[in-house]
């Protein structure tokens, strides 16, 4: 992996613009101006929650101010155990360069919708139980059981401070195949149809049965029914070439999770 370290880096260093603008209905006197950061896609939206709430709490209503923070985009309720940069490419297909504009919210958390994760050791939690479930997908969880707290932490610690050294000196062990293996036993990923928050997962081998590597070609074949034609996959706001093998892809484009999340493209046949 060492010689395409320079596209870890550039997955790591991907980043969105987003304008954060107050919910009209929560606000006391005059309406704020919008709030702008720079985030990582790799990152969630609780983590820069606290940024965002310290902003705007001076112009909310004292009733509402120690509510539970969620947000949406265009009415759509933002999950908040997803990755930024899924959420974005779900709600925000076509990158036109311009700030990504969402709403926060202090009151009425639509506990029906979203899961609540009103602190970072939630998730935290969250994370270390994706972290553990793509590892049990690719080494039948003997890398990460092996592993210590301490890097536990490390991981957790180099993604929310966007260290990349201090997270890939723990990670790079999650992204080798086991022992003299050539590749995974399977691929972690997850794949979500248009703006559609549900995502499916399936066993997807990295190699096909004659024991080549696959590539997204063959998981176009994979996943396209009678019905409809899979043509196509996005994730980090890159349009993949057909080419490009899933054992690569799981090694080098992966979230921080350890899982691939892609956006499918269908036809109606």
């Amino acid at each position: 992996m060492a010689h395409d370290r320079e596209v870890l880096r550039m997955i790591w260093e991907g980043q969105i613009g987003i304008c954060f603008q107050a919910d009209s209905e929560e606000i006391v006197g005059l309406r704020p101006e919008p709030f702008y950061l720079m985030v990582s896609r790799l990152s969630y939206l609780p983590l820069v929650t606290d940024k965002v709430r310290k902003y705007f709490t001076r112009y909310i209503a004292a009733e509402h101010q120690e509510g539970a923070v969620w947000f949406d985009f265009n009415g759509t309720p933002l999950r908040l155990h997803y990755p930024i940069g899924v959420l974005y490419d779900l709600l925000h297909p076509n990158e036109d360069g311009t700030p990504w504009c969402i709403t926060i919210h202090f009151s009425k958390f639509p506990e029906e919708t979203l899961v609540k994760l009103n602190t970072k050791e939630l998730l935290e939690s969250h994370y270390l139980a994706c972290l553990k479930e793509a590892d049990v997908l690719k080494h039948r969880g003997l890398v990460i059981s092996a592993m210590q707290k301490k890097d536990h932490n490390q991981l957790w610690l180099g993604l929310i401070n966007d260290k990349f050294d201090q997270f890939w000196a723990i990670n790079r062990r999650l992204m080798e195949p086991y022992n003299d293996q050539e590749s995974f036993k399977n691929i972690p990923v997850r794949f979500y149809y248009d703006d559609d928050f549900t995502y499916m997962q399936k066993l997807i081998s990295p190699l096909n049965e004659a024991g080549q590597k696959k590539n997204l070609a063959d998981l176009m074949a994979e996943l396209s029914t009678p019905v409809r034609r899979a043509v196509g996959f996005r994730t980090h706001g890159i349009v993949l070439p057909e080419e490009t093998q899933l054992q690569w892809m799981s090694e080098h484009m992966s979230y921080p999770d350890n899982f691939l999340h892609l956006s499918v493209d269908y036809v109606t046949e």
